[in-house]
């Protein structure tokens, strides 16, 4: 839970500390529009923190409930109720199989994570048994991706103030990005924009606002990272890649 669960607690501790829903600060609009720069939603300032929140809320929720969703995932997936079938799902050849108790829970969080936000922005279809997600297993494998995608990102952030202490590094920081705290919420903008915005997909029924699109959206912008301004710092920091380690 520590590794899983604690970097998506900090991501929703960065978004509501540093950003205001009601109130757009220069140069810090989460603002997104349909087609622009590679985004497939469009969302006003305020649309787009409680979209992000909601979405974060959720893959908390499921990290927290991880332990009983394992064991779920091996019931359906040795159901001999549940047949599968070998299938072309155009990520090669999937066994594809109903989840029917994986599906159950995830009904029951995403309840829970709709009362605890709220409100719901977008799409709450649950992609299991189908193309996108064949299995439960592959959901799994999704879910647990989660911690991989935030946890650098949030490591990042944590290590600013102690690469700031070499004399070159700070000098760099405040030239390039001005200063520290600047520089923090730059890489969360970016973030909290193009990681949420319906983008890595060719269609919204793969991709847009739907639950597992909203994980897709993140993925694509880990794809792009080497091409953002600030992966000097990651690499600074010790980032090696959203599935490794980080360097000493």
């Amino acid at each position: 839970l520590t590794s899983n669960r604690d970097p998506v607690d900090k991501m929703i501790l960065y978004l509501t500390q540093l950003f205001d829903p009601k109130r757009i600060e220069e140069g810090y609009d989460l603002s997104i529009s349909g087609g622009a720069g590679g985004a497939r939603l469009s969302h006003s300032h305020e649309k787009q923190f409680f979209y992000v929140l909601q979405s974060l809320t959720l893959w908390r929720e499921i990290a927290h409930d991880m332990f009983r969703l394992w064991c779920l995932s091996e019931d359906d997936l040795l159901s001999k109720d549940s047949r599968y079938e070998l299938r072309d799902t155009g990520q090669g050849l999937q066994r594809v199989q109903p989840a029917p108790r994986v599906s159950q829970a995830m009904r029951t969080i995403l309840h829970t994570t709709q009362l605890k936000v709220g409100q719901w922005i977008g799409s709450s279809v649950v992609h299991l048994g189908d193309n996108n997600v064949p299995n439960a297993l592959v959901f799994i494998d999704k879910y647990t991706q989660v911690s991989s995608i935030l946890n650098p990102i949030v490591l990042v952030l944590q290590r600013l103030p102690e690469l700031c202490k070499d004399h070159n590094v700070a000098e760099y920081v405040q030239n390039a990005f001005g200063g520290v705290a600047k520089l923090r919420r730059d890489i969360l903008i970016d973030f909290f924009r193009s990681a949420f915005d319906g983008s890595g997909a060719d269609n919204f029924f793969d991709a847009g606002s739907c639950i597992d699109g909203r994980l897709t959206s993140a993925w694509h912008w880990c794809q792009h990272i080497a091409e953002k301004p600030f992966y000097p710092i990651f690499k600074l920091a010790g980032f090696a890649s959203f599935d490794g380690e980080f360097q000493k």
